[in-house]
């Protein structure tokens, strides 16, 4: 009988397979039993210690500080990582693809892992030995990222792991992926593909193409390694290896493959551009920032919008300048900073040998080539060779000292060496006046020419104030931030010179004296123990000129009469009054020196005090921040400064400030009740924000001046300008102009400090050492022009607009010698205000002197009689 398959099994041999085959499955079994047992133990192990998921919804990115100006311009960007965040759909498709291609391709259909990746990753270590592969998705990507370290280890993967399946059952596709491209290191300081596409490119991420798309998309595997910048070659390996996967996965067809693949590299470092020069006030708020703040200032995307106006900031920096150019340029050339003993045929050795000289401010630097009879040939760093006329170098004259130097050039090789390394600035070419006429009188673009420069030995500060409630237009604190960081602008406390008499006058106003007041100009000796004994102060001509109204020895600056002045009002009076200007008291002179400005202030602090007399006698506080945004879009700070209310009556504004103390009272009162609540800096500064705008009060600025002090004062400094030391800025063609010259002791500071009733602008110009400017060197020469750059800009949109006089005051006509009143008929009478109390008494009869033409039909009785004209 022949044996049945049932009988074959029941062979020696086939039990014995049937039971190794019984004991793997049980091992096996076995195997998967420990298995679940070691998972739920590992699970149990780091559950405990595994992140909410629920964090990643408001996750807070590490985005630098950007500082802006009041137009939006980018003024400055602080901080280790570049980061642009982005949302999901304003990511570009084709980058979206380009990553899932050079990344993780299966994204959207694994749980979170890719167990195939894994498993390839597994098989890696077991045949060498090495952690080569990690099998990472973009999931546990982001997991890692943003909860765990780059460590590998066993513990880590597994954490990575259970928290990438979290991750996806918490959280979208879309949101995922969101995380990872805004999250990811692409080299160089950039985060995210934002970031990366400004700092290779500098483009917005919409506007790369499809090759620099995927150079970006092959960085997250090893940005170092893969660095277009640094390793071009490799990088464009890695890139085109992503644009072969994208046409696989059919993201792309082959045409865009083909032209994407023979794209050049086009990579290179952009940093944040910067749309306004104004790196004095960028630090200015940095700095503010880091107090508020402090160091998470830098990573908590903060974005400060100031009340700088760009096209008024980039003319203050041309108008300091120009001025300090002008200044180096009266005084003699110093000589070449270096000499090149060799120079090298081949333009990029040479332009590598000018890269050891930095560019400061507009002046370029360069190597002089070529000596000619009557021009020079330099070769400029970055721009290559130009030359130099003699009108654009003949001016180069050796300096010796401040006040002398060498002989008028009569050829180049006077002053010029080939060698030489020398510095040039462009400018305007002026044009024959003549021929000028003959032109078509449409205009045309200036023709730019070069000229030779220097790097100015001493320094200039501009400050801009909008007198209405303080705001800061422009500052510069020097020639050049790179070149000196100190700010002279709010830092650099120096003697104001005759710029303080306007203080002086005003406080003298407050004191029974009228611009028509009469005081002697004759020299004067004081033994005061707080000068060091006798003081001898003189004129600035070294002349004196008798007895002189107020009106004109302020316009003409006469030191003697402010300190006469000074002495008969009394220094006490006079620093109660000065102390409104916004001034401390405690830090100003107690003697005669101050009525010629022997203070030590800076800039902001003279044009604060000037802005009382700009806009009606308030004192306004100058601020420089106007808000602070978070996150693009939460406004965490907004400036609340006092207004200056010309048109406000005492009553409304005593009301105004009582309404605002109880504001304030109440904001405090609320806080008090949550003090349990750590509440930020910038919302108790911002302590009414509660309130319903109809409770808001209004925020007015405190009068500290009258309205007649300020009119009178006003109207004495517009002579200033028009008939006094400030006249060349009649150019200007404005009569609602009004100011100050100042020039101190041995010329070793001057100013010009000027307004109308739309802004406030000073100019400093001085040595930081306190050397003397030199001869000549007074604020309407070296400060004025300066003023006068920036005033032609600021005020082009502007009505010329003098202050209407208010009704307290009355127009009288007086003798210019006496300053007494005047009849009708006076020969020579001029017309003065006054404060109807302060009305000057009639000019004796027996020093009139009638006009002929009223000589017969004015009897000397009627001709001292009050006319009622004369009062209105």
């Amino acid at each position: 009988m022949a044996p049945t398959a049932l009988n074959k099994l029941d062979t020696p041999q086939m039990k014995w397979l049937s039971r190794i085959l019984k004991s793997v499955i049980i091992l096996a079994f076995i195997a998967v039993i420990n298995g679940l047992i070691g998972a739920v133990a590992i699970y149990f192990y780091l559950a405990p210690g595994l992140p909410e998921i629920d964090t990643l919804r408001d996750v807070q990115f590490q985005v630098p500080l950007r500082v802006y100006s009041e137009d939006n311009k980018l003024i400055a960007e602080y901080g280790e990582k570049r980061r642009e965040p982005l949302e999901h759909d304003q990511i570009p498709e084709n980058m979206i693809q380009a990553v899932l291609a050079a990344e993780d391709s299966n994204f959207y259909s694994h749980p979170g892992v890719d167990y195939r990746g894994l498993l390839r990753a597994g098989v890696s270590l077991i045949m060498t030995g090495k952690k080569k592969q990690g099998g990472s998705t973009i999931t546990m990507q982001v997991a890692r990222n943003f909860f765990l370290t780059r460590k590998k280890t066993f513990t880590r993967k597994l954490s990575e792991i259970m928290l990438a399946l979290k991750i996806e059952k918490e959280l979208s596709k879309e949101e995922i992926l969101e995380l990872y491209m805004n999250k990811i290191y692409l080299g160089h300081r950039s985060y995210g593909v934002g970031a990366a596409a400004k700092v290779y490119y500098g483009k917005d991420i919409n506007e790369i193409s499809l090759a620099q798309t995927a150079m970006i998309a092959g960085l997250p595997k090893a940005p170092s390694r893969y660095n277009p910048i640094a390793n071009p070659p490799r990088a464009t390996i890695r890139r085109n290896y992503v644009l072969g996967r994208m046409k696989e996965l059919g993201y792309i067809d082959e045409a865009a493959y083909e032209e994407a693949l023979n794209a050049p590299v086009t990579a290179k470092r952009h940093t944040a551009k910067i749309e306004a020069e104004a790196p004095y006030i960028a630090e200015m708020v940095r700095s503010d920032m880091v107090e508020r703040f402090g160091q998470e200032a830098y990573t908590g995307g903060y974005r400060v919008y100031t009340t700088v106006n760009t096209e008024l900031q980039e003319t203050a920096n041309l108008a300091v300048r120009s001025v300090l150019d002008a200044y180096s340029e009266r005084h003699g050339y110093h000589g070449p900073e270096a000499r090149l003993e060799a120079i090298p045929e081949d333009p990029e050795a040479l332009q590598k040998k000018l890269a050891d000289f930095p560019t400061i401010g507009n002046l370029i630097p360069g190597v002089i080539t070529q000596v000619d009879e009557k021009a020079i040939q330099v070769t400029l760093r970055d721009h290559g060779p130009v030359s130099v006329d003699w009108d654009n170098l003949n001016w180069a004259r050796r300096f010796k000292d401040t006040n002398i130097r060498g002989p008028k050039l009569k050829k180049a090789a006077d002053a010029f060496t080939i060698g030489d390394i020398v510095r040039l600035r462009q400018v305007e070419k002026k044009e024959d006046k003549k021929k000028a006429k003959k032109t078509d009188e449409t205009e045309q673009e200036p023709q730019l020419v070069w000229r030779l420069a220097q790097i100015p030995k001493n320094a200039s500060a501009l400050v801009a104030l909008n007198p209405r409630d303080g705001a800061i237009i422009s500052l510069v604190g020097g020639y050049d931030f790179y070149y000196s960081k100190f700010n002279r602008a709010n830092q650099a406390k120096r003697q104001p010179g005759s710029g303080f008499k306007a203080f002086i006058y005003s406080a003298a106003l407050e004191n029974g004296f009228t611009a028509a007041s009469v005081i002697n100009d004759a020299p004067v000796v004081f033994n005061d123990a707080s000068l060091e004994g006798a003081w001898r102060p003189e004129n600035y001509s070294g002349k004196w000129f008798g007895p002189t109204r107020l009106r004109f020895a302020l316009t003409k600056s006469r030191n003697l009469i402010s300190i006469r002045l000074l002495r008969s009002m009394g220094i006490r009076r006079a620093l109660n009054h000065i102390e409104k200007f916004g001034f401390e008291k405690e830090t100003l002179p107690a003697n005669l020196s101050l009525a010629l400005g022997s203070a030590n202030v800076t800039p902001l602090e003279m044009a604060k005090g000037y802005a009382v007399l700009a806009n009606g006698g308030f004192l306004v506080e100058p601020y420089l921040i106007k808000r602070i945004e978070q996150n693009f879009e939460d406004v965490i700070y907004e400036a609340e400064p006092l207004l200056a209310c010309p048109s406000c009556s005492d009553e409304e504004l005593e009301a105004a400030a009582k309404m605002l103390e109880e504001a304030k009272a109440k904001a405090a009162a609320k806080q008090t009740e949550t003090a349990g609540e750590v509440q930020p800096v910038e919302m108790q500064e911002n302590e009414t924000e509660e309130l319903a705008l109809e409770e808001q009060p209004p925020r007015y600025a405190p009068r500290v001046i009258s309205e007649e002090n300020r009119y009178i004062m006003y109207s004495m400094m517009q002579d200033v300008i028009q008939r006094g030391t400030a006249v060349r800025a009649k150019v200007l063609g404005r009569k609602d102009l009004a100011g100050k010259t100042g020039t101190t002791n041995d010329q070793r500071d001057a100013w010009f400090n000027g307004f109308n009733q739309s802004i406030v602008a000073n100019v400093w110009v001085g040595f930081d050492d306190n050397s003397k400017l030199g001869r000549g060197e007074v604020g309407g020469r070296a400060a004025l022009p300066a003023w006068i750059d920036f005033m032609k800009v600021a005020l082009k949109d502007t009505k010329d607009q003098s202050p209407r006089m208010p009704n307290d005051l009355v127009t009288v006509r007086i003798d210019p010698k006496t300053g007494l009143r005047a009849p009708a008929g006076f020969d020579g009478a001029m017309f003065e205000v006054f404060r109807p109390d302060h009305v000057p008494e009639m000019l004796p009869v027996s020093e009139i002197v009638v006009d002929p033409i009223f000589a017969e039909d004015v009897s000397p009785e009627e001709a001292t009689r009050e006319p009622a004209a004369d009062l209105f």
